[in-house]
């Protein structure tokens, strides 16, 4: 089952990814049919509702744990845009320090390095406002797992694209539809290619080449891959 029906213009190619396929060409974006996109929420409720059943008892363990090592919040929602360019509150297990937004403020004024590595990736490598137990549960993937409930919900898909902020989209340029066209996922390409290691222009080519070449046979593919990535921790931080 792919992608068909409604497709939209791509102008530009990217380096290092295939963009060819047998049933596209290779310079359009397709949203899927309408029979793909119910097989593919199906999977995601009968796999998500699954999940969150066999691996409720380390969520209770990680939200405990998350609780009594600062008293502060067990949970976390940011702001992400989904499907269509609709915003929702995507979940995690809060990994930061409770006065995590004045710390990066300070940080990014005083240190221009950081500040540098900021604006380019999103992520510091050496972020003073992720706690102890947060660099296990980010490490470990573990702090992602309330993304289920987004995937319940309608908001997420098992695999799809990383959720993006509002000011983040802007980075997809002329690729923005290609991104709006499919729910983000809990993983996807950029995980199994190497997470932060991965340049963010290199990212948006995966989140391209995902909604172009959509099929559930790819969707396991990723999940497969998931696994090993996940032991691996390449780019995790």
């Amino acid at each position: 089952m792919t992608w068909e029906a409604q497709s939209i213009e791509v102008r530009e190619s990217w380096p290092n990814v295939d963009q060819s396929g047998p049933n596209n060409n290779p310079r359009r974006i397709s949203q899927p049919h309408v029979l793909g996109r119910a097989s593919k929420r199906a999977v995601d409720i009968v796999l998500a509702t699954s999940a969150l059943v066999l691996l409720s008892p380390l969520m209770l363990i990680a939200a405990l744990i998350v609780k009594l090592s600062d008293r502060g919040p067990v949970f976390y929602s940011h702001t992400r845009i989904g499907y269509g360019g609709a915003a929702f509150g995507c979940l995690k297990f809060r990994t930061m320090k409770t006065d995590a937004a004045d710390r990066l403020a300070e940080l990014l004024r005083t240190n221009a390095s950081a500040r540098a590595e900021w604006e380019t990736t999103r992520k510091l490598k050496n972020d003073p406002r992720i706690t102890t137990v947060g660099e296990i549960l980010r490490k470990s993937s573990i702090d992602e797992l309330p993304q289920l409930i987004n995937i319940l919900r309608g908001e997420m898909s098992i695999v799809g694209p990383r959720p993006v902020t509002a000011e983040e989209l802007a980075r997809y340029g002329e690729h923005v539809a290609s991104y709006m066209a499919a729910r983000p996922g809990l993983t996807g390409q950029w995980q199994t290619s190497g997470r932060n290691d991965v340049s963010y222009e290199h990212r948006v080519a995966l989140d391209v080449q995902y909604v172009r070449h959509w099929s559930l046979t790819r969707d396991f593919i990723i999940i497969a891959k998931t696994v090993p990535a996940l032991f691996s921790q390449r780019g995790c931080y």
